[in-house]
């Protein structure tokens, strides 16, 4: 009987993840949370809060790559409000333009990531790839608060 417990509440949360995996705004919320943790990393080395390391600084622009490809999916026609969304309506009234600035995001973090060898080509490169974030935020989220 335990084991049968156990087995329908594995199952419940089981699907409560799946249906959370599926539902766009959550899974666009989460990868931009991730890519605000790698932006934040970016910015340490940047003010010199935390030593160098190339590996994370390429894992910063790897991360920007994926964010672009994969993020792009995620503004589907049905999900324009719930789940407290930031996304403004310029998302989806200005689609292909918002689809093209996911784009330059990936292409430039790519360029950035075969140009990145230290410390100081980071600091040349970090900041032109951070734009593309402001660049979206600025028109298509709403402001904090």
């Amino acid at each position: 009987m335990k084991r049968l417990a156990l087995v329908a509440t594995m199952l419940v949360i089981g699907g409560s993840f799946a249906i959370a995996q599926q539902d766009p705004i959550q899974q666009r919320q989460a990868l931009m949370k991730d890519n605000g943790k790698q932006a934040q990393q970016g910015n340490k080395f940047m003010k010199g809060e935390e030593a160098f390391d190339l590996a994370k600084a390429k894992a910063i622009f790897a991360t920007y790559q994926k964010v672009s490809h994969d993020a792009a999916s995620l503004w589907p026609d049905n999900s324009k409000t719930g789940h407290d969304t930031a996304a403004l309506p310029a998302v989806w009234e200005k689609k292909s333009e918002f689809e093209a600035k996911l784009k330059k995001l990936g292409d430039d973090a790519k360029a950035a990531e075969a140009k990145v060898t230290d410390e100081a080509s980071f600091k040349t490169v970090f900041p032109e790839v951070q734009k593309n974030c402001g660049g979206c935020h600025e028109t298509y989220r709403k402001k904090k608060t």
